[in-house]
């Protein structure tokens, strides 16, 4: 009985064997490259005790004379928030500034004025800083230069904070997660310039995380998805 049932077993594992080899067994990839321990060159080098050159990695600061109605960042008109910036930094906006474009396009961001002349571009609202309520993304043109400005704001204390502020070439900007990334054109065909900022909790501010030099094969970049624009408490906003 015990021979019949063994025999039987072994005819259903041979069985069995032969269909898995028929479908998905396993298969050889071929020989594994030998690793290659990262050699260090010239460790004698004396390391460098400053950097090449500066680079702001966090920017914070209090928005003076703007207010955020019920602590609801959507309530705050953006078009006062750019307002605000330019009241702060006359030697950029005045009318020797290198933004004074901007400073005189401004008027136009207002109820009635001339869309077309407007220099900024719709608000976003994203959880940026892990709070659990929206934070404030704002672009603007900074005319006459190819530049655009990049800001995000956030509230503490009843108060409306920027904790990015970035200007550069702007092809793009995307909020992926909880970080910004800003896309700008590189100096070589075919390559771009990728820079991501995250929030960091010890610095209370987006700061840089990484800057990339990337290849596009010259492709042009297709349209993705954004974030859908919200509309704020400000009469501008609407518009834009």
């Amino acid at each position: 009985m015990r021979t019949a049932l063994a025999v039987t077993a072994v005819a259903l594992l041979s069985a069995t064997a032969a269909a898995c080899g028929d479908t998905g067994a396993l298969q050889a990839a071929g020989s594994t490259p030998t690793a290659v321990s990262p050699a260090r060159l010239w460790p004698n080098l004396r390391p460098a005790s400053s950097p090449a050159y500066p680079y702001d990695v966090a920017t914070r600061a209090i928005v003076k004379g703007v207010k955020v109605p019920g602590d609801d960042i959507r309530k705050v008109d953006p078009v006062d928030v750019v307002e605000a910036e330019i009241k702060a930094h006359p030697d950029d906006y005045s009318a020797k500034g290198a933004y004074h474009g901007t400073a005189d396009r401004m008027k136009a961001c207002r109820a009635g004025g001339d869309e077309a002349r407007c220099p900024l571009l719709k608000p976003y609202y994203r959880d940026l800083t892990g709070d659990g309520r929206a934070d404030l993304t704002l672009g603007f043109r900074l005319y006459p230069t190819n530049q655009t400005a990049v800001r995000v704001y956030t509230v503490e204390n009843h108060k409306l904070v920027q904790v990015l502020s970035d200007n550069d070439a702007i092809m793009g900007v995307e909020l992926a997660g909880r970080a910004l990334i800003e896309r700008s054109p590189a100096d070589i065909s075919g390559y771009e310039y990728r820079t991501t900022w995250v929030w960091d909790p010890g610095e209370r501010a987006m700061t840089f995380s990484r800057d990339e030099y990337l290849h596009t094969d010259g492709r042009r970049h297709g349209k993705k998805p954004s974030p859908s624009p919200s509309p704020s408490g400000g009469p501008s906003a609407s518009t834009r």
